[in-house]
Protein backbone atom coordinates (compact mmCIF):
# COMPACT_ATOMS: atom_id res chain seq x y z
CA UNK A 1 0.00 0.00 0.00
CA UNK A 2 1.17 3.49 -0.92
CA UNK A 3 1.51 6.22 1.45
CA UNK A 4 -0.01 9.26 0.74
CA UNK A 5 0.26 12.81 1.76
CA UNK A 6 -2.67 16.11 1.81
CA UNK A 7 -0.56 18.81 1.67
CA UNK A 8 -2.44 22.26 1.37
CA UNK A 9 -2.01 26.06 1.18
CA UNK A 10 -5.72 28.04 2.67
CA UNK A 11 -5.46 31.60 3.01
CA UNK A 12 -8.98 31.86 4.45
CA UNK A 13 -9.55 27.97 5.98
CA UNK A 14 -11.62 26.49 2.71
CA UNK A 15 -9.17 24.99 1.34
CA UNK A 16 -7.80 23.51 4.86
CA UNK A 17 -11.64 22.15 5.53
CA UNK A 18 -11.61 20.19 2.01
CA UNK A 19 -8.09 18.88 2.53
CA UNK A 20 -8.95 17.94 6.20
CA UNK A 21 -11.56 15.78 4.93
CA UNK A 22 -9.17 14.72 1.90
CA UNK A 23 -6.55 13.34 4.36
CA UNK A 24 -9.16 11.28 6.42
CA UNK A 25 -10.84 9.66 3.55
CA UNK A 26 -7.61 8.70 1.46
CA UNK A 27 -6.11 8.00 4.97
CA UNK A 28 -3.21 10.32 4.34
CA UNK A 29 -0.75 12.46 6.34
CA UNK A 30 -1.34 16.43 6.47
CA UNK A 31 0.53 19.08 5.85
CA UNK A 32 -0.42 22.74 5.64
CA UNK A 33 1.97 24.91 3.71
CA UNK A 34 2.14 28.03 5.64
CA UNK A 35 3.60 31.47 4.49
CA UNK A 36 6.27 32.50 6.53
CA UNK A 37 4.53 35.89 6.42
CA UNK A 38 0.89 34.85 7.02
CA UNK A 39 -1.78 36.52 4.83
CA UNK A 40 -4.24 39.54 6.05
CA UNK A 41 -7.26 40.14 4.48
CA UNK A 42 -5.97 43.38 2.84
CA UNK A 43 -2.94 41.32 0.99
CA UNK A 44 -6.05 39.07 -0.04
CA UNK A 45 -7.82 41.87 -2.11
CA UNK A 46 -7.70 40.80 -5.49
CA UNK A 47 -8.89 43.71 -6.43
CA UNK A 48 -6.24 46.17 -5.58
CA UNK A 49 -3.55 45.93 -7.68
CA UNK A 50 -1.17 46.61 -5.06
CA UNK A 51 -2.27 44.33 -2.52
CA UNK A 52 0.27 41.56 -1.70
CA UNK A 53 -1.59 38.17 -3.41
CA UNK A 54 -2.04 40.79 -6.50
CA UNK A 55 1.84 41.72 -6.63
CA UNK A 56 2.52 38.18 -6.17
CA UNK A 57 0.48 36.82 -8.95
CA UNK A 58 1.67 39.56 -11.69
CA UNK A 59 4.96 38.13 -11.42
CA UNK A 60 5.04 34.35 -11.89
CA UNK A 61 9.01 34.38 -10.45
CA UNK A 62 7.63 35.50 -7.67
CA UNK A 63 8.19 33.11 -4.87
CA UNK A 64 6.58 33.83 -1.19
CA UNK A 65 8.81 32.34 1.47
CA UNK A 66 7.14 29.23 2.87
CA UNK A 67 7.88 28.23 7.14
CA UNK A 68 10.27 25.40 7.23
CA UNK A 69 9.21 21.88 8.09
CA UNK A 70 10.71 19.18 8.32
CA UNK A 71 8.91 16.38 6.34
CA UNK A 72 10.06 13.24 4.73
CA UNK A 73 9.33 13.30 1.08
CA UNK A 74 10.85 10.45 0.11
CA UNK A 75 8.14 8.14 2.15
CA UNK A 76 5.32 9.12 0.26
CA UNK A 77 4.14 8.23 -2.99
CA UNK A 78 1.40 10.23 -3.87
CA UNK A 79 0.73 13.65 -2.57
CA UNK A 80 -2.90 15.39 -3.18
CA UNK A 81 -1.67 19.05 -3.43
CA UNK A 82 -4.84 21.18 -2.53
CA UNK A 83 -4.46 25.24 -2.77
CA UNK A 84 -7.63 28.27 -3.71
CA UNK A 85 -7.24 29.45 -7.41
CA UNK A 86 -5.81 32.93 -7.99
CA UNK A 87 -6.04 34.57 -10.94
CA UNK A 88 -6.98 30.99 -12.72
CA UNK A 89 -4.18 29.05 -11.60
CA UNK A 90 -2.50 28.03 -8.22
CA UNK A 91 -0.71 30.79 -5.88
CA UNK A 92 2.83 31.18 -6.30
CA UNK A 93 3.39 29.95 -2.92
CA UNK A 94 3.02 26.41 -4.41
CA UNK A 95 5.62 26.94 -6.47
CA UNK A 96 7.70 27.53 -3.59
CA UNK A 97 6.52 24.64 -1.76
CA UNK A 98 7.20 22.39 -4.91
CA UNK A 99 10.63 24.05 -5.34
CA UNK A 100 11.61 23.22 -1.68
CA UNK A 101 10.76 19.53 -1.64
CA UNK A 102 12.10 16.78 -3.85
CA UNK A 103 8.73 14.84 -5.88
CA UNK A 104 11.23 13.49 -8.20
CA UNK A 105 8.74 10.30 -9.05
CA UNK A 106 6.22 11.26 -7.41
CA UNK A 107 2.67 11.53 -8.03
CA UNK A 108 0.70 14.96 -7.49
CA UNK A 109 -2.65 14.80 -7.89
CA UNK A 110 -4.09 18.64 -7.83
CA UNK A 111 -7.48 20.02 -6.17
CA UNK A 112 -8.68 23.29 -5.59
CA UNK A 113 -11.04 25.64 -4.28
CA UNK A 114 -12.46 28.53 -6.49
CA UNK A 115 -15.03 30.99 -6.60
CA UNK A 116 -15.90 30.68 -10.13
CA UNK A 117 -12.78 30.11 -12.14
CA UNK A 118 -11.03 26.31 -12.98
CA UNK A 119 -7.71 25.65 -12.83
CA UNK A 120 -6.29 27.37 -15.95
CA UNK A 121 -2.69 26.38 -17.07
CA UNK A 122 -1.95 25.22 -13.69
CA UNK A 123 -0.45 21.91 -14.18
CA UNK A 124 1.57 23.93 -16.48
CA UNK A 125 2.95 26.36 -14.76
CA UNK A 126 3.25 23.94 -11.31
CA UNK A 127 5.16 21.60 -13.45
CA UNK A 128 8.17 23.80 -14.25
CA UNK A 129 8.47 23.32 -10.16
CA UNK A 130 8.65 19.70 -9.85
CA UNK A 131 10.16 18.50 -13.53
CA UNK A 132 10.57 15.22 -12.11
CA UNK A 133 7.17 14.32 -10.82
CA UNK A 134 3.87 13.48 -12.40
CA UNK A 135 1.61 16.66 -11.56
CA UNK A 136 -2.17 15.94 -12.78
CA UNK A 137 -5.39 17.74 -12.55
CA UNK A 138 -7.83 17.02 -10.21
CA UNK A 139 -10.65 17.97 -8.89
CA UNK A 140 -12.12 22.00 -8.29
CA UNK A 141 -13.98 20.52 -4.66
CA UNK A 142 -16.30 23.87 -3.67
CA UNK A 143 -18.68 22.28 -2.14
CA UNK A 144 -16.20 20.38 -0.03
CA UNK A 145 -19.25 17.79 0.87
CA UNK A 146 -18.13 14.96 2.77
CA UNK A 147 -19.74 12.67 -0.28
CA UNK A 148 -18.12 14.64 -3.32
CA UNK A 149 -14.69 14.47 -1.60
CA UNK A 150 -15.42 10.22 -0.49
CA UNK A 151 -16.64 9.49 -4.68
CA UNK A 152 -13.53 11.67 -6.12
CA UNK A 153 -11.12 9.85 -3.57
CA UNK A 154 -12.63 6.68 -4.35
CA UNK A 155 -12.00 7.59 -8.30
CA UNK A 156 -8.23 7.88 -8.08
Amino acid sequence: MSKKLVAFFSASGTTKKVAQMIAEEAKADLFEIEPKIPYTKADLDWMNKKSRSSVEMSDKKYRPEIMEKEIDMSSYDEIFLGFPIWWYVAPTIINTFLETYDFSGKKIVLFATSGGSGFGNTVKELQTSAPDAVITEGSLLNRGTKQEISEWVKSL
